[in-house]
């Protein structure tokens, strides 16, 4: 239960820093909200990391829990309640935000992401998928155990997650995380939560093709022996 809970905090965390930046900013409406938004996430990703890494591996994103579980690190048990706690620290997370604020701009309401301006919805999928991709190839990348980053693996998904905000805030707003977007929607309600299939679907699709990729490379199968002189 204990690494169930940390997920729960770690994720309401999330979602209170990385939302709250968002809306103390306005993100969206110059590079330097964009900028400061991307390291919210990232930062917040960081010190999660090192907070409940050792508890629960600080998944805090049911696409992360779903790349790991195809990858056969975690039990699809264990991976189902990663995701529902997950999914709870998220609405909490997202709650006290709304508490705190108490109303939400016309252009980024609670964080939540939606389409952005001159994005069509399957241009938004597909944005969702390409950088979940990415976010969690880094991630089963730098956790493995044999050819990861060790104690570097928080700093370098913090980091990763930083650039794929920069990148991604102009098509969605960012989510590469279904927890992250459920929960501000809930409260944001009209375009966000018309539009949350895509950042339920988008995610999950990335975090496949991601264990699918990672399989291939990352397999000790089929690597040349080391000749030793």
């Amino acid at each position: 239960m204990k690494k169930y809970l940390a997920d729960l905090f770690g994720t309401l965390g999330l979602v209170l820093m990385g939302c709250g930046v968002a809306v103390s900013l306005n993100c969206g409406v110059d590079a330097g909200s964009v900028v400061g938004t991307a390291f919210a996430f990232g930062l917040a990703v960081v010190a999660m990391a090192y907070a409940i890494g050792g508890i629960s591996g600080c998944h805090i994103n049911p696409a992360i829990t779903l790349g790991v579980w195809i990858s056969r690190r975690m039990s699809g048990r264990d991976a189902i309640m990663y995701m529902i706690f997950q999914v709870i620290g998220a609405i909490f997370g997202a709650a006290l935000l709304y508490w705190l604020v108490d109303s939400h701009t016309e252009l980024n309401g609670m964080g939540a992401n939606t389409c952005q301006k001159g994005v069509s919805m399957w241009g938004g999928l597909l944005s969702e998928i390409i950088f979940t991709f990415v976010f969690v190839l880094v991630v089963l990348g730098t956790t493995d155990e044999k050819k990861g980053a060790g104690k570097f693996a928080g700093l370098a998904i913090g980091l990763s997650l930083v650039l794929v905000h920069l990148v991604c805030i102009a098509y969605t707003g960012t989510s590469v995380n279904p927890a992250r977007s459920i929960g501000p929607a809930l409260f944001a309600r009209g375009a966000a939560l018309e539009q949350l299939w895509i950042f339920i679907v988008g995610p999950f699709v990335g975090a496949l093709l991601s264990a699918g990729v990672w399989a291939l490379i990352g397999s000790d199968k089929g690597d040349e022996p080391k000749t030793e002189y």
